[in-house]
């Protein structure tokens, strides 16, 4: 799998769920307004409901929410590469067919998502691959698992760079790294 020219595709293809939000105006001396939440002062904040729906909404809440794939595309697809001024959607390396949820046992779920990373021989796959293992981590339940991975065939040395990113003390001895963690929160500005 060769891809040394990659292709980059406009934010406005990628596939996401989130709204497109066009940019907001600041009209002068109401940023300062803009900051601070709306607040309903009409509701009264000691009114508890007695409809039954309500009722049923509370017991509800101990059901863990679903995640599909998509919503890990859209985690994930802002994160910006280390060497170019794009992010990991735009450039390919995270694709949305390469993301998949497996559930073990009653709750646990692990996540896979296979990178391609822009060149065969990219030195940056193994960085790349734990800032989205940090992003997913930071960002999903305790129920999930993170599996990262070189796609087959996509890098040179994508075995070396699977078993670093699937063990657990390399992962945990470079995220206290100071050079490697400031590199890592370079990359996550972007995200939202």
């Amino acid at each position: 799998m060769e891809n040394a020219n990659p292709t980059i595709r406009p934010l406005s293809e990628l596939p996401t769920r989130r709204a497109k939000t066009a940019p907001k105006r600041y009209e002068p001396g109401s940023l300062i307004f803009s900051a601070m939440p709306k607040t309903d002062y009409s509701a009264d904040p000691f009114d508890i409901p007695s409809s039954p729906s309500s009722t049923s909404s509370i017991s509800s809440d101990n059901e863990p929410e679903p995640i599909d794939e998509q919503e890990i595309y859209d985690l994930i697809a802002t994160i910006s590469d280390p060497e170019h001024p794009l992010s990991l959607g735009s450039l390919g390396v995270v694709n949305l067919p390469d993301i998949s949820i497996k559930t073990l046992g009653k709750s646990l779920q692990i996540v896979t998502v296979e990178i391609t990373p822009t060149i065969t021989h990219c030195s940056l796959a193994t960085l790349i691959g734990l800032g989205i293992r940090v992003r997913l981590e930071q960002a999903l339940p305790p129920r999930f698992r993170v599996d990262v991975r070189c796609k087959e065939g996509s890098h040179s040395t994508g075995d070396q760079v699977n078993k670093q990113l699937g063990d657990k003390e390399r992962v945990a001895a470079a995220c206290e790294n100071a050079q490697l963690n400031g590199v890592l929160r370079k990359m996550m500005e972007t995200c939202d």
